[in-house]
Order: C-alpha cells, then structure tokens, then sequence
C-alpha cells in the first residue's frame, strides 16, 4: 500500500514509483524471466496514488543485509537476475512502445534541479563520517553532475535502478535463488547500471571488490550473451566504470526525500562510500 508518510507519498508521486511498480507486476513480470513475487492482486485508483498490491510469500527467502554486505555468492546469484532481467529488452526498439515505463521529462527536470541543493544537505550530514577522498569524490561528481545526466549509453534496456542486496531475496543455502523486489524506479538505461549498483554499493570490503569486479562483470555479460542478447563485453565493462557513481547518485538524492531513522542514516553512508571508493579504483571520473 502506499507510505502514511505524507512527503513520502508526494516524492513517489512526482518519480511515478508507484506507477512504476504496478506497470511492473501488470504487464512486464510475466513477460520476463527474473525471479521476482508472483503478483497475487493488484488493485488501484485511476492516477495510482492509492493502491492495493498483493505478493506471494517468498518465505524462508530472506532479505539481503546492506549494512553487512553481501557474499560473492550472492551477489553472482544477483547477477544471474540482472542478466536476466537485461536481455528480452536489450537494444529493442520495443522498449520505447512502453508508455508507462518511459522516463518524465518533468521528473528528469527535477532531480536535475533538486541534486545540487540536496547535497549541500547530505554533505552537512555526514561531512564528519567521511573519509577525505571520498568527500572530495563527492564534490567532484557533483561538479560534473550535468555530464552525467547527459550521458547517452550505447544500449538500453529495462533497468531496475535501485538493484542492490536490501532489494533482492535469498532462499538458504549456498545455491540460493535470488529474488528481486521493489521496481519503484524501472525505466529504460544502460544494463551497466544495475550491474556497477549492486557490486558497488553491496560488497562491504573494498578489496574483495576490487579483486572481484572484473570476473563478475564478465560473468554477466557471459550470461546476457548465452540468453541471447548482443552484449559487446568490452562496453558494458567501460559502462560498469562510468556508473560507479550510481550508488553515489541514489544517497545524494533518496537520503534526505525519505523518513529519516538511524538504521536508514547508516545505511546511505554505506550507499555512497562504497561506490565512491570503487569509483576511485575504477578512475571513473576521467570518463565524464
């Protein structure tokens, strides 16, 4: 149902998240491989601000811990999904037929507008927690926000855009199927994304990650490949780089639009120095 929080409830409906995840579970779930809750009922007003939105039970599955950080076995799990998720849509001019799913110029035109002074409000509140380099990382990417909005990736697909470990569900054991939830901000982008989100924002030691990011950015584009999709390697591993700031964007933005609470506090901390330290690794800031 929606959030009883009032600004909550405004911000969903100026990004059409609501809109979104209903568009989801109405028409594209059952048309796509990924694993994600079988939709039991789906009811809604007309401009879906009130909704009733009824999903299977994935018990014993459990939600993935953001704080803790996932394992590489569940991320590569993840990956599985993303890959799966990617290639019905990958470079198909279908994807623009989708009316309900093809991004607001007005909802563009706001986080653009909002992003600057938002983050002078996120920097202030965790100026102290941290490091330097990531500070200045920070600052840097903001500096060139613009051209990152302005980025014009080589494919596109359906992405999930918020696709890290607090949204995806494990069923027990060390096979465990991956099942992901929450598509409030679907929409149409580069593949990369979800990809360079997960591992950037979802691997709690930076040097497991860096150790790892190469295998398992070829490991998905291995499986967009042997599902059928075009995948050019070599682009989605320059595409991964350019959007470690993903994760960055997603805290600046969603941590001061959402209830505040101390869990929620750690948890865009660890959203944005994550991604920054691998943007740093990744060098990524010479691609903008």
């Amino acid at each position: 149902m929606p959030s009883l929080d009032a600004g909550t409830r405004a911000i969903a409906a100026a990004l059409r998240a609501y809109a979104l995840e209903l568009g989801w579970y109405r028409e594209l779930a059952p048309q796509i491989g990924v694993a994600c809750p079988s939709c039991l009922h789906l009811e809604s007003n007309e401009d879906e601000s009130d909704f009733v939105l009824l999903l299977q039970d994935l018990a014993p599955a459990q939600q993935g811990d953001q704080l803790a950080g996932a394992s590489i076995t569940q991320i590569e799990a993840a990956l599985t999904q993303a890959a799966k998720l990617h290639a019905p849509y990958w470079g198909d001019a279908r994807l623009h037929q989708i009316a309900w799913l093809q991004p607001s110029p007005n909802t563009t035109a706001l986080i653009r507008q909002m992003a600057p002074a938002v983050y002078t409000r996120f920097r202030s509140r965790y100026a102290e927690r941290f490091a330097p380099e990531v500070l200045e990382l920070c600052d840097a990417f903001v500096a060139r926000m613009g051209a990152y909005f302005d980025l014009k990736p080589a494919t596109l697909t359906v992405q999930h855009r918020d696709f890290r470990i607090d949204n995806i569900l494990f069923t027990p054991g060390d096979n465990g199927q991956a099942y992901v939830v929450d598509w409030q901000t679907l929409g149409p982008g580069p593949g990369a994304a979800d990809v360079a989100y997960l591992i950037g924002t979802s691997i709690a030691d930076a040097n497991v990650r860096a150790r790892e990011e190469q295998r398992l950015v070829a490991l998905y584009a291995n499986t967009l490949s042997a599902l059928g999709a075009a995948a050019d390697a070599e682009q989605i591993w320059r595409e991964y780089r350019l959007y470690a700031f993903s994760g960055v964007l997603m805290a600046i933005i969603a941590s001061t639009n959402v209830e505040r609470t101390e869990r929620g506090d750690e948890m865009f901390a660890v959203m944005a120095e994550r991604p920054a330290h691998q943007a740093l690794h990744l060098n990524s800031l010479s691609l903008l």
